[in-house]
């Protein structure tokens, strides 16, 4: 276990003596120093899979802020490239596919995964992460959602309206469904690699799931997000490895979500999190929501919104301090000091350790 576990004990509901505060995208190009490292690998891609610059720019957020967490630094789509679809990062377009998976013929052609060899770079700047990090803080690692990844492959690309994918979800579920147990088992196993190879907690980003109706959802990405997390491994040396699932826009499903047999839960910002609360009741932990605009924001006004984040989850355990979704390029890290500091100062009046 980390010496400084507060990540942990909150995610499984333990006591602790203030609320943990980690930021998704924690490492990312509103920091100076990744953008000269990224500027030293020449792209986003060879960033990625190159293990000593993944662990270099994972490590670089704990150098400027007292943070409770390292992520590792990867892609969400790390999967889908290794299934052989061509990825490119586009400058100011995003993320795009040489190849697409439209028909049954695409999804049955599809490749299992062996993660320990197909992405073993990811598994390799993991244990260098663990190396350097030497019990300072616990490690998290992460995988897409089924639905999410599902997506880009179908797209090819980044989507505003998403209409091949549900068209495909509407005309041929049968079809859907096949390409999401796919990426399930992909997922579960890349995940268990992680896990494997020294990651501390587990998180999946289902950044799509709002654009699902709630029916479709719970049919298409909540089974899906069900089905990895049964097969997941949940301790390793006698210590738990909680499991976090964040379905951006699906507060809808919130208790379907509890009873996935998952730690934690995390909310983006359009949703009260003193209400999540007491619908998930003790079910699971929450993480969240501060909206990440409101970093572009002074420093008195960021303090404001932490005390009403913290003040609407209330007292006790199960909080864990983070944005409402990943921090944007834009925000000057003075600012992101100024959010931990709030959250530091202010979250132990409610905690009684």
């Amino acid at each position: 276990m980390p010496g400084n576990d507060r990540l942990i004990r909150a995610l499984l509901r333990q006591p602790v003596d203030r609320t943990p505060v980690w930021i998704m995208r924690q490492a990312g190009r509103y920091l100076p120093e990744y953008r000269a490292t990224r500027e030293k690998a020449g792209d986003f891609l060879t960033l990625c899979k190159t293990p000593e610059l993944a662990c270099e720019v994972t490590l670089q957020p704990l150098e400027r802020f007292d943070l409770d967490a390292a992520i590792l630094f990867s892609d969400i789509l790390t999967i889908p490239d290794a299934m052989g679809l061509g990825l490119s990062l586009v400058e100011k377009q995003g993320p795009q596919f040489a190849r697409t998976v439209r028909s049954a013929a695409e999804v049955k052609a599809l490749p299992a995964l062996d993660p320990d060899t197909d992405l073993g770079y990811v598994m390799e700047a993991i244990r260098l992460i663990k190396r350097e990090l030497n019990g300072r803080v616990p490690l998290i690692g992460f995988a897409g959602s089924p639905w999410t990844l599902a997506t880009y492959m179908i797209e090819g690309a980044s989507s505003r309206e998403y209409s091949r994918s549900k068209t495909l979800l509407y005309n041929e579920p049968r079809t859907l469904r096949h390409l999401l147990d796919k990426l399930s088992i992909a997922t579960r196993d890349y995940l268990n690699a992680q896990i494997e190879a020294g990651v501390d907690a587990v998180m999946i980003f289902d950044s799509w799931a709002g654009v699902l109706t709630p029916q479709a959802y719970r049919d298409f990405s909540l089974v899906s997000l069900q089905n990895i997390v049964d097969g997941l491994v949940r301790e390793r040396d006698g210590q738990r490895i909680p499991v976090t699932i964040f379905s951006k826009g699906a507060a809808h499903s919130l208790g379907g979500m509890a009873n996935s047999g998952c730690d934690a839960l995390g909310l983006d910002w359009t949703f009260e999190l003193g209400i999540a609360r007491a619908l998930v009741g003790d079910r699971v932990a929450l993480q969240g929501n501060l909206d990440p605009a409101i970093l572009r924001a002074e420093s008195a006004a960021i303090r404001e919104q932490v005390a009403k984040v913290l003040a609407s989850f209330g007292s006790g355990t199960g909080h864990v301090f983070n944005l409402g979704h990943g921090i944007t390029p834009d925000i000057d890290p003075d600012h992101v000091a100024a959010m931990v500091d709030a959250v530091h100062e202010l979250s132990p009046a409610y905690h009684d350790d």
